[in-house]
């Protein structure tokens, strides 16, 4: 298992950014530092699953030293997110919502996909928890 450094990024009227040096336009953001986290953690394996489908070679992970002699990064919080051998692979589907529910989502978050697998996993889990 290969851990890649995420870079968090706060501003004072903004969510908890995270990008990863490795894998530009790998972003994503979170309310608080463990949601950042988590988020942080799908968005690295999304990411490689669609580099990994469409034939691109995954990189090795930068070494801290490197990531941090860009001065752009050295007022980031860095942190390891672990890859799996194999991201699950993600598979595309067509859905329908009412115009309002998409607004919503959109008012809080920058990734429906992702947004919707979440709410999905946590339907999930309660659903398995009452039946356990």
């Amino acid at each position: 298992m290969a851990s890649y450094i995420a870079l968090m990024r706060k501003d004072p009227r903004s969510d908890h950014g995270v990008d990863f040096p490795d894998f530009p336009g790998c972003v994503t953001a979170g309310r608080t530092l463990d949601e950042a986290r988590r988020m942080a953690t799908e968005a690295l394996a999304f990411h490689v699953d669609g580099m990994r489908q469409d034939g691109e070679p995954v990189p090795p992970p930068a070494s801290m030293d490197a990531v941090m002699a860009d001065r752009h990064n050295r007022d980031a919080v860095a942190f390891l997110v672990d890859l799996p051998e194999r991201a699950r692979r993600a598979i595309r589907i067509n859905v329908s919502f009412p115009e309002d529910v998409v607004q919503s989502i959109d008012r809080v978050s920058t990734n429906r996909s992702r947004f919707l697998a979440h709410a999905a996993r946590e339907r999930l889990k309660r659903r398995s928890k009452r039946r356990g």
